[in-house]
């Protein structure tokens, strides 16, 4: 398992072996969804995922 660290609140997380750049991860402690930037042998880079709202034209 490869590790990466919430931005959020510091908690480790393990990621699988076969994580890629673009996927999505949850913190098992404060439920934060974040994107996989980078993949650094163990290391895992994560940031806060940015989700879109919808511009519903206003």
């Amino acid at each position: 398992m490869k590790k990466a660290s919430c931005p959020e609140c510091g908690a480790e997380i393990e990621v699988l072996d076969d994580v890629i750049v673009g996927e999505i991860v949850s913190c098992p402690d404060c439920g934060l969804e974040l994107e996989v930037v980078e993949v650094e042998g163990e290391r895992v880079k994560v940031k806060v995922l940015q989700v879109s709202g919808e511009d519903w034209g206003e």
